[in-house]
């Protein structure tokens, strides 16, 4: 199966266990898809490198998979 890096990042209002949540249902969606999650980071609150929706910052999270692409696409 390919292997995929995946960097997402959520508002800067949102608490550390609601990003934490949010990853782990990303992760069941993967396994669930056949596919498996290799590594996970949380990054923590970045500044973007420019304003999005007035938004300054937000917290970054990379998820490393080794799964199927219709499991991406999901």
């Amino acid at each position: 199966m390919p292997y995929y890096e995946t960097v997402f990042i959520t508002r800067q209002d949102l608490t550390e266990t609601q990003v934490k949540d949010l990853t782990d249902g990303f992760g069941k969606i993967i396994e669930k898809e056949k596919g498996k999650v290799t590594k996970i980071e949380q990054w923590g609150l970045r500044s973007l490198a420019y304003r999005i929706n007035k938004s300054r910052k937000g917290h970054y999270t990379l998820i490393e998979t080794d799964a199927p692409g219709d499991a991406i696409i999901e």
